[in-house]
């Protein structure tokens, strides 16, 4: 999905919004930054395989979304924070049905694959 799709008026609401979570590590940083701020190299600490680029154009790509915000802090050396911001924790309090949903989910394959 393009990110243009993301802020096309003419799609539907849902797809809208998959636009700006899709990504292969974007719902795992929004689920990080619910529980505190964090800085870049904390984050790319707790995803293992996310690289320092690719983090750094998913920050980039959720900031300009409104997702997440970002605070240069101006002490040697420069300290970067990323927090979500209100309508970032809008956008994960939305997605809280639809992780229940996936975890639902995984439980019924778990015992499909129990019962073969």
């Amino acid at each position: 999905m393009t990110r243009s799709r993301a802020q096309d008026p003419n799609v539907c609401g849902v797809t809208a919004a998959v636009a700006v979570i899709d990504g292969k590590w974007k719902t795992l940083v929004l689920w990080l930054l619910e529980d505190r701020p964090y800085r870049p190299g904390e984050l790319r600490r707790q995803v293992p395989g996310l690289t320092e680029k690719v983090l750094t154009q998913t920050l980039r790509e959720m900031e300009d979304d409104g997702l997440v915000q970002r605070e240069v802090h101006e002490v040697r050396p420069l300290k970067t924070v990323y927090s979500l911001t209100a309508f970032g924790r809008e956008l994960c309090e939305a997605l809280e049905p639809v992780s229940a949903w996936g975890y639902r989910r995984l439980e019924k394959l778990a015992q499909v694959q129990q019962a073969s």
